[in-house]
């Protein structure tokens, strides 16, 4: 990044995800306050893959793959949850490989992590979750929104017990449908997104430091899984986990990669379009 502000050239990290209808007006209803005070957010990052997924040659190692769900799956939705959240003040996070033994890296890691104003945030990434049911909730003072599209907003009795604000729910939903639609979605959207900023001289939306940022939390959350304990952010120099070299060295292997195939026939998944 100081290359980039010495040199003057535009740098811009693919995050594409940003650039859909529902991720992108969920962060506008956060960021209108309509929901109030951000109290706790959960993020699904579910996905399911079988034991030979890790056969192919580059996966499955901490040296060829750099991590395993946390950081080749749920990547983009760290990204979301950084880019509307910003950087927390500490993460603790449990990782494990539960049904993988052909691979050193984990199947699945839970974070959890703690903001300056109080609220936490849960992470699940993971490669063992039949249905591979994804999504980005917000619970508010007010009221809970989520990608895919759900409101639910309480309003207390004298005693405290919840009744169910309908209005505001009502509020809610016709601010987030009457919110405009991108131009251009997904990759599309991020490369017209950075052409414009060239022919503008104007700034793209995901610069580097939101890619070190996602990389922050990422290596926060493997750095507090290996070390059983709760990390403060940000990571300084001299940690060991600071560097890819350094995160190699500490990371437990937790199987030996026990197969290595060329390629592989059929179709992939890509993870949800939040629309139901």
């Amino acid at each position: 990044m100081r290359l980039r502000k010495k040199s003057g050239a535009t740098l811009s990290v693919i995050a594409q995800n940003r650039f859909r209808d529902a991720i992108a007006n969920l962060k506008r209803v956060v960021d209108s306050g309509k929901i109030g005070k951000v109290t706790h957010v959960q993020i699904d990052s579910h996905w399911w893959r079988g034991h030979s997924y890790y056969d192919l040659w580059w996966r499955g190692t901490w040296e060829k793959e750099g991590g395993g769900c946390t950081l080749n799956h749920a990547v983009h939705h760290i990204d979301m949850l950084g880019w509307m959240m910003g950087l927390p003040q500490k993460v603790s996070a449990m990782i494990s490989n539960a049904a993988h033994d052909n691979a050193e890296v984990e199947d699945i890691s839970v974070a959890v992590l703690q903001y300056s104003g109080g609220a936490l945030a849960q992470v699940t990434s993971s490669v063992i979750h039949h249905g591979e049911e994804q999504q980005v909730i917000f619970q508010g003072e007010k009221a809970r929104i989520s990608a895919p599209w759900k409101v639910y907003a309480s309003t207390p009795k004298p005693n405290g017990f919840p009744i169910e604000n309908t209005d505001l729910e009502k509020e809610l939903t016709g601010y987030y449908e009457g919110l405009p639609k991108l131009t251009y979605t997904i990759h599309t959207g991020q490369i017209d997104n950075v052409l414009t900023a060239l022919e503008t001289g104007g700034q793209v939306l995901i610069g580097g430091e939101d890619g070190r940022r996602t990389i922050e939390l990422i290596t926060a959350i493997y750095k507090a899984g290996t070390e059983q304990r709760t990390v403060d952010l940000p990571i300084k120099k001299d940690d060991p986990f600071y560097t890819a070299a350094g995160i190699l060295k500490q990371v437990p292997h937790f199987y030996q990669k026990s197969a290595s195939v060329e390629d592989f026939d059929g179709g992939i998944t890509v993870g949800s379009d939040y629309k139901k």
